[in-house]
């Protein structure tokens, strides 16, 4: 089904004032526009964020009170472990606050579930196993806020708990000595929007604090507070947060410091990947590159490896690491194109897939690890809440399934409304994951698809494209989108500006691009202005483009391209449709 442009407008004498008034290009003062910036001094702050716009950790509810206990315990020599998550954040998290610990002496290591056996969050088997090889301190990263009665067990087996986490909290709070999240209950703290590893840079910045007696941390944890900058903004880019407020600072230095002063694995990965050939890193790269990748060993039940690349001082084991876990990315996207293919027959053969207002598909052969991209995939490709569920082959276990939505579909909450059908589940609105028997499958599947249907009307299953302006192709010379690019980190909630241009024809032929041709390449051609475009997952296009013989108007991102020493303006193309 076509998308909808949504094209915005503005008055041209909002335009104008925010131009004169902030002293930016017009083309920047519109952008800003669409993104809700309207007073002067906002747009200043944004374009040119500042480090010293972190808020002090002491802001951060929960965070001096857990510094605190944990220089505590790292002076009378108490066994710590840091307690992570397997994906990029939880990674990142655990990164941050091991190496933290480490530099000040601490004993201390880190445990991390796995994806497939234990899942997400606290369990009281691994907390047990913890206590029994002596640890005494567990500190949460990126998980622990709704795990009320592991929080109990803990208490029981005589581990001090200390939580830091950012997702959604239960009906009452854990029981613990201390909780770090941005959002708590009757705090005051001006921005929730945190990732797990934002606020595990919050605490091991308090503890630095601790150990250096006050505010002004010495040099040497300085130094490393700058280089952890950088893997909080891998995690603020992988767990899709939004790009403002301190999200934005983070991403804006992390990147500068994962350029000028990576970690040694991250620097190994680099290399690998060929990043530290680019003179300038972007938040794509993190999203495109380095994030897969990490992401890639927790989908593969490999997490700790990941970690290991994280934290290693060692460059020979680096190295290793950085071509064993690209080579598991390799893995993770062949998997998830026989997945793709599979689910994509699931759904031709559904008799009412047009007007279906949700999509559950189940395999026994699919990789409980890898199912929830093609589930976003495939909710971003037809618009509509799709749940995939990863049966167990022997039959014997729950099958796993994960789900990604659409905007105006609450998951979390259509999931507690056929809780009775699943054995577990959790999440946010837009991503969640469950267990179910293969019994309770159909049954699922019927109410999870009325729920649906009551919730999303026929115009909520019609994907929306925001488009920020109207320009033609002329417009964009490198001096235009070198001022747009000012707008960057470009991600969540801060998107890499879409304009549309009208009137535009292919010039030749379009191209496959890619191992597995996926992407495209073609030039557009506007009034005798020719320009490159590449449309990224748009390999399918091929044969309806070929089928155009006049004009059509195209929704596009300008980008710089820097390629060989060779700079040029180039169009990633996000949506077309024939001029009528």
């Amino acid at each position: 089904m076509p998308k909808h442009w949504r094209i915005a407008s503005f008055d041209p004498q909002n335009v104008a004032a925010l131009e004169r008034e902030a002293g930016i290009p017009s083309v920047v003062a519109q952008l800003l526009l669409s993104r809700g910036i309207q007073d002067p001094s906002d747009a200043r702050r944004f374009l040119d964020p500042k480090l010293n716009g972190l808020r002090d950790p002491a802001e951060l509810p929960g965070a001096t009170a857990a510094a605190e206990l944990v220089y505590e315990a790292i002076r009378a020599g108490k066994k710590i472990t840091i307690y992570g998550d397997y994906d990029a954040d939880g990674m990142t998290s655990t990164a941050i606050l091991l190496r933290c610990l480490r530099l000040l002496k601490a004993d201390v290591d880190f445990y991390v579930p796995n994806r497939i056996d234990e899942g997400y969050s606290l369990n009281a088997e691994a907390l047990r196993k913890l206590a029994a090889q002596g640890t005494q301190m567990v500190v949460t990263v990126d998980c622990g806020v709704a795990s009320v009665a592991e929080a109990q067990v803990a208490k029981e087996l005589g581990l001090t708990l200390i939580i830091t986490d950012h997702h959604q909290m239960a009906d009452r709070l854990p029981d613990a000595a201390a909780i770090v999240h941005p959002g708590l209950p009757d705090s005051n703290y001006p921005f929730a929007g945190l990732c797990g590893a934002a606020v595990a840079f919050k605490l091991a910045w308090a503890i630095c604090q601790c150990a250096s007696d006050g505010e002004r941390v010495s040099d040497r944890l300085r130094t490393f507070l700058l280089q952890a900058i950088g893997l909080a903004a891998i995690g603020t880019v992988c767990d899709v947060v939004p790009l403002v407020d301190e999200n934005r600072i983070l991403v804006r230095f992390g990147l500068d410091s994962l350029k000028a002063e990576p970690t040694i694995g991250l620097s190994a990965l680099m290399r690998k990947t060929k990043l530290d050939q680019k003179p300038h890193l972007e938040g794509e790269d993190i999203g495109f590159t380095i994030g897969p990748r990490l992401n890639a060993a927790g989908r593969m039940g490999q997490a700790e490896i990941a970690i290991e690349l994280l934290t290693t001082d060692s460059e020979k084991r680096a190295d290793t690491i950085a071509q064993y876990i690209d080579e598991l990315n390799a893995q993770r996207q062949s998997i998830e194109r026989s997945i793709t293919l599979a689910a994509n027959k699931q759904i031709k053969a559904i008799a009412n897939f047009e007007t279906a207002a949700a999509l559950v598909l189940t395999d026994h052969a699919w990789h409980p690890g890898v199912i929830g991209i093609v589930a976003g995939r495939l909710a971003e490709k037809h618009h509509r809440p799709v749940v995939i569920i990863a049966g167990d082959p022997l039959g014997v276990k729950p099958g796993i399934g994960s789900a990604r939505s659409v905007p105006g579909f609450n998951l979390h909450q259509a999931f507690a409304e056929c809780g009775h059908l699943l054995e577990s589940h959790g999440g946010h609105a837009a991503a969640a994951g469950m267990k179910i028997k293969s019994e309770n499958v159909e049954a699922f599947r019927e109410a999870f698809c009325q729920v649906a249907e009551e919730k999303l009307s026929h115009l909520d299953r019609v994907a929306e494209l925001n488009v920020d302006a109207e320009a033609s192709l002329q417009m964009l010379t490198r001096q235009t989108v070198e001022q747009i690019e000012s707008l960057a980190p470009f991600g969540h909630g801060n998107s890499r500006p879409v304009l549309c241009a009208s009137e535009v024809k292919l010039s030749g032929t379009p191209k496959r691009m890619g191992a597995t041709g996926r992407h495209l390449s073609m030039t557009f051609d506007q009034h005798g202005v020719k320009m490159r475009a590449v449309a990224f997952g748009g390999g399918d296009w091929e044969e309806e483009l070929l089928r155009i013989d006049g004009p059509m108007s195209i929704a596009f991102r300008p980008v710089i391209n820097r390629y060989r020493g060779r700079v040029s303006v180039e169009i990633h193309l996000a949506d077309w449709r024939t001029d009528e």
